[in-house]
């Protein structure tokens, strides 16, 4: 009759009581008469004691000794007060006395990596000469990967952030929408899409939930938002780039200026940044032992610059680059550090893009011909939304089309849905596994990607 009980909770309020336990067998250590036991669930673990004595025998120690590493257990026992500190355990105050226990499902004794060296910071690894595990390895043997302390908390936190998301966007009166993924053209007129076979012709991967989010606000639902899979066919082997992630899309109507669209879109990840900082302080804590990093700073309201005072941060900082470059890579994280240095945020918004480097659906700025109504916002230095606002002209959107080459063919299901009517609106799209990434101020993307797919990897 007793009732599974979770590891998280088993604290000296729980002293003295009888308990039954499900968990994965972390390590096992025989000593004499004993065999200490770390049982392990998701991120939290606690040492359980089989001592020889009333309730265990030689050979149930015996046995205990010999569970593999990782095998699933079912514990009956009992919680007791330790004498001191228990090192290595998320619950230092209790330990568990075994009474009876249970091989639920037996792991293979040869693991083909170790979860003690998974979580090890990797500079600790390199000074003492123990073994951390590579990036591949770790791909290959997902499935360890993801039980390690760290993975856990990883996702837990991005499963926080599209929770936070959607609560956010609700509030505030969004609809969420589910957008097709598979589509007669490209989404954005481009040629990095994945053609599929489709019955007799050929379909596309949805780069992008724009058209759809468009079609949406000229169907007047006004203030949409879906969560989904967007798929990019860029050979970009980067530390940043996916060919598969997950979006976090918005589109909204405005009555008089599209910063209405910027401000909200802003707000939104300001109550996602607290919120993250309210509910998963332990899963920020857990990541930053591996990986430690400075907290994440952000102001309220969200720093908004225009281009050319970005442009000329970077000039004074050195560098060379005219009115309507694009940013690179390496300026882009050159000036985040410099807007950090001088107004202490690590999320800030840089506005009016030159015209010539955004998309043809871009709304061109009516009091100046060379820039536009376009937004990206960055996370550390790094670019986490692109966003505009769009063309809802038709006669507008097709003369840009044709500035920009595109064959108006391919594009024309995109501005026929203008001809009706279309309100004022502008969106943009989040990366989750890149907020995710740089919020926890990790390394690679393909840490916060469960199931990461890239040029090289189609596997797990």
């Amino acid at each position: 009759d007793r009732v599974l009980v979770r590891i998280k909770d088993l604290t000296v309020e729980k002293a003295d009581k009888e308990v039954w336990v499900r968990g994965r067998v972390h390590t096992s250590r025989a000593k004499g008469k004993q065999c200490f036991l770390v049982l392990r669930q998701q991120q939290f673990n606690i040492q359980a004691l089989v001592a020889v004595g009333q309730h265990a025998s030689k050979q149930m120690v015996k046995f205990a000794a010999n569970i593999t590493r990782e095998s699933i257990v079912d514990i009956e026992g009992v919680v007791r007060k330790a004498y001191q500190k228990v090192g290595g355990c998320t619950q230092q105050d209790v330990e568990l006395h075994v009474q009876r226990i249970y091989v639920i499902s037996s792991a293979e004794p040869r693991l083909p990596l170790q979860l003690d060296d998974a979580v090890r910071p990797e500079v600790e690894g390199e000074e003492d000469g123990r073994a951390t595990v590579n990036q591949d390895t770790r791909l290959d043997n997902r499935i360890i990967d993801l039980r390690t302390s760290t993975s856990q908390a990883i996702f837990c936190l991005q499963s926080g952030i599209c929770q936070l998301f959607r609560e956010t966007l609700i509030r505030k009166g969004f609809v969420e929408i589910q957008t097709p993924k598979i589509i007669s053209a490209a989404s954005e007129g481009g040629a990095n899409v994945f053609t599929v076979s489709y019955f007799k012709t050929s379909a596309y991967l949805a780069q992008s939930p724009q058209l759809y989010k468009q079609m949406c606000i000229c169907a007047d639902f006004e203030k949409v938002f879906c969560v989904g899979p967007v798929f990019r066919a860029e050979d970009s082997n980067t530390h940043r780039h996916l060919t598969e992630f997950v979006g976090l899309d918005i589109e909204m109507a405005f009555n008089y200026h599209y910063h209405e669209v910027v401000d909200e879109i802003a707000d939104t990840m300001v109550q996602i940044f607290k919120g993250l900082q309210e509910r998963f302080q332990t899963e920020i804590q857990t990541v930053s032992k591996q990986f430690p990093c400075e907290p994440f700073k952000f102001l309220e309201p969200t720093l908004r610059l225009e281009y050319r005072e970005g442009v000329a941060m970077l000039r004074e900082a050195g560098v060379e680059m005219g009115d309507e470059e694009d940013l690179s890579t390496p300026n882009e994280k050159l000036l985040g550090r410099l807007v950090k240095e001088k107004y202490d945020t690590d999320f800030y918004i840089l506005d009016k893009y030159p015209l010539a480097v955004r998309p043809f659906y871009t709304m061109p700025d009516p009091a100046n011909p060379k820039t536009s109504n376009s937004y990206d916002m960055f996370m550390r230095g790094e670019e986490i939304l692109s966003g505009a606002q769009r063309i809802h002209d038709p006669q507008l959107l097709t003369e840009r089309a044709k500035h920009h080459g595109i064959d108006l063919e391919k594009i024309k299901a995109y501005i026929d849905s203008f001809r009706f009517g279309a309100p004022p609106h502008a969106g943009g799209g989040i990366g989750l596994e890149r907020v995710t990434m740089l919020y926890l101020g990790l390394h690679n993307v393909r840490q916060t990607s469960m199931f990461p797919r890239d040029p090289k990897r189609l596997t797990p």
